[in-house]
């Protein structure tokens, strides 16, 4: 089984990344780690309140076969934390993929991940003019761009960036990745069954729960 992580900071966009987590982990039976550099309650851009399951204390970047960097609203807290950053820094030279979107590949820049690798982003351009670290000749104003381990997007091509890091790992997800339209289905195949045997899983975990009034 592969290693995934995301990691967490604050104001981080569970949005961009969700299509990626959800076929990971429901689809293919994955598990995830959520790394953050501290041990402590963060707050999503969408409000939500989620605790780290590992710190950057206990792993290394290279226990893993893909770390995903989520966007954030406001990526400052993450471009100043020191201990992120160089958590960061543990790729070199590691054939770990590192899939980034939205704000995030600014982290990878200032921790010289992206050093002569071609990216995308969508955070606002002016940054680029702020931050020597971001070489913005190796920016390309495209949706998605992957360039050896590094696989980068903008936020609003999340169901892209999620196809490419699936297609990274040979997984099998179909030709409509997410992108079903209801009118297209039937009465019968909008109509969902368990199958026999998942039937009496689900009979037999009921029984764990108060069923008087089943």
């Amino acid at each position: 089984m592969r290693k995934y992580a995301v990691i967490l900071y604050p104001d981080f966009s569970l949005q961009e990344i969700t299509c990626l987590t959800s076929a990971l982990t429901v689809w293919f039976g994955e598990q995830i780690d959520f790394l953050a550099s501290e041990d402590r309650e963060y707050r999503s851009e969408e409000g939500l309140r989620i605790l780290p399951t590992k710190t950057m204390d206990d792993v290394k970047i290279t226990d893993y076969d893909c770390v995903i960097l989520p966007g954030t609203i406001n990526p400052l807290p993450a471009l100043f934390d020191e201990k992120l950053i160089d958590f960061l820094k543990g790729v070199a030279d590691s054939d770990v993929v590192i899939a980034a979107i939205s704000s995030s590949p600014i982290l990878l820049s200032k921790a010289g991940v992206l050093d002569g690798k071609k990216f995308t982003a969508g955070y606002f351009m002016q940054m680029a003019d702020v931050f020597p670290f971001i070489e913005k000749e190796n920016f390309i104003h495209r949706g998605v761009v992957e360039d050896g381990n590094i696989i980068t997007g903008i936020g609003m091509f999340f169901r892209e960036f999620a196809e490419a890091v699936l297609k990274r790992f040979e997984y099998d997800f179909g030709k409509n990745f997410m992108r079903y339209d209801p009118a297209e289905f039937s009465e019968e195949e909008l109509t969902f069954y368990w199958s026999e045997e998942e039937y009496r899983e689900f009979l037999e975990e009921l029984k764990a729960y108060s069923v008087k009034d089943v």
